[in-house]
């Protein structure tokens, strides 16, 4: 945009940095740089209340205080156990939160549409009091690990399970310490959004406002032996999303679980359906769950499987693999049996989720299993090829092209 002789501090330059959205609220973190248009800041508002120290991010927020007021630093996960060294009120949920309210606050009666994105329970796992002891040792579910996946194991899972971070989960005491913070820091979620739901109640708003709550990815926090987010079991890419949607015809819906395949990129073409604004036809690739929630769609006439991509190229896996970065990629299809990861230069991986819903057994490597692996490279195919190509022009455009157009332009290609 510099070169381009684009006003940096301009709306169009921060839109264009924030995905189209217009920043509100920056919510910096290691790296200080509040950008939002009234400069406010996470960091600045802690500053304001006396937290007075380089990054109070990080040595309050994401600090722990022991009852000797010895401060813990926050990326050591042992020091989860105590409680954040800033009060609840002051914490990074309880900020973010507020500042929503500020908005939906002052926009009045005028449409409007919030990204609402927290941080929490992100790393480092650092919850205030009383979230940090709300849950115990007992409150941990059992780990979801099995010794049969270490027998021959897929190279670049192997080399995720050798991560620090992996090594680390794979202890009982490290799961025990961790992650009741990690669920105390998802109940403060859970108490925060009633606080936005009241205001919205309150305001007369709840009737006619669009809700969807959901994340970008799980965490493995033990599971087959790894932490973090990467791969593709369903601790990793089977996420939680919520819909509360008024104007919605069939509203037996209210309360009801589906199982349908949904995907991410499903979420901005059901929310331009439900606002009724117009669609770029051109660019989305994703499908308006409408039909899921009026009860017009079902299984037999929805998506057959899910995709789900990975660039892992910027991971320590890389160099112990010895990859050249554009090799690291991979590709998950998931249909109702079948879960098959697709790896450049790599043999895949297969789970039968029929037999082995806890996806322990890879089949990828066995011979048996090699038309199954076929099948599911044609479906992988067939998806590439559905993807859009002509995204910079315009959908009716596309539709307008052909020899009659040409001929009103004065093209004639090919007459006698």
């Amino acid at each position: 945009m510099r070169r381009l002789g684009v006003d940096m501090n301009s709306a169009y330059a921060k839109a264009s940095q924030h995905g189209g959205f217009e920043p509100y609220e920056i919510h910096e973190g290691a790296l200080v740089c509040s950008v939002a248009p009234n400069d406010h800041g996470y960091s600045n508002y802690l500053r304001s209340l006396g937290y007075d120290t380089a990054n109070p991010w990080q040595s309050c927020a994401n600090s722990s205080i022991a009852p000797n007021g010895e401060i813990h630093d926050g990326w050591n996960l042992r020091s989860a156990r105590f409680p954040a060294a800033v009060s609840e009120e002051h914490s990074e949920t309880a900020f973010i939160t507020r500042r929503a309210i500020d908005f939906i606050t002052e926009t009045e009666d005028r449409p409007w549409c919030l990204h609402l994105s927290y941080i929490k329970p992100h790393w480092p796992v650092i919850a205030p009091k009383p979230y940090h002891n709300l849950f115990g040792p007992s409150d941990v579910q059992p780990v979801v690990s099995n010794q049969i996946e270490l027998k021959h194991p897929h190279p670049v899972y192997q080399a995720f399970t050798q991560s620090e971070y992996s090594q680390t989960f794979r202890r009982t005491d490290v799961r025990e310490t961790v992650i009741p913070a990690y669920m105390g820091l998802v109940k403060q979620i859970d108490d925060h959004l009633g606080r936005l739901f009241e205001v919205l109640e309150k305001r007369e708003l709840i009737e006619n406002t669009i809700i969807i709550f959901t994340s970008d990815h799980g965490d493995y926090l033990g599971d087959h032996g790894l932490g973090e987010k990467y791969l593709f079991h369903d601790a990793s890419v089977k996420i939680p999303l919520i819909i509360a949607a008024p104007g919605v015809e069939n509203d037996t819906t209210r309360g009801m679980k589906r199982d349908e395949f949904v995907e991410a990129v499903d979420i901005l073409p059901t929310l331009i359906q439900l606002t009724g604004a117009g669609t770029c036809h051109e660019r989305l690739e994703g499908h308006s769950l409408l039909p899921l929630l009026e009860l017009k769609a079902t299984a037999a006439n929805w998506r057959e499987f899910a995709v789900s991509e990975l660039d892992y190229s910027d991971q320590g896996v890389r160099n112990r693999l010895g990859l050249d970065p554009y090799m690291c990629r991979a590709i998950m299809i998931k249909s109702r049996r079948w879960k098959y990861i697709y790896y450049w230069n790599l043999r895949p991986q297969l789970f039968d989720l029929y037999e082995d819903p806890n996806e322990f057994v890879d089949l990828g490597s066995m011979s048996e299993y090699k038309s199954i692996c076929h099948m599911m490279d044609e479906r992988l195919v067939s998806w590439q090829n559905s993807l859009k190509r002509r995204v910079g022009i315009a959908y009716d455009c596309v539709l307008g092209q052909g020899p009659d157009r040409d001929e009103k332009n004065g093209f004639i290609i090919g007459r006698w």
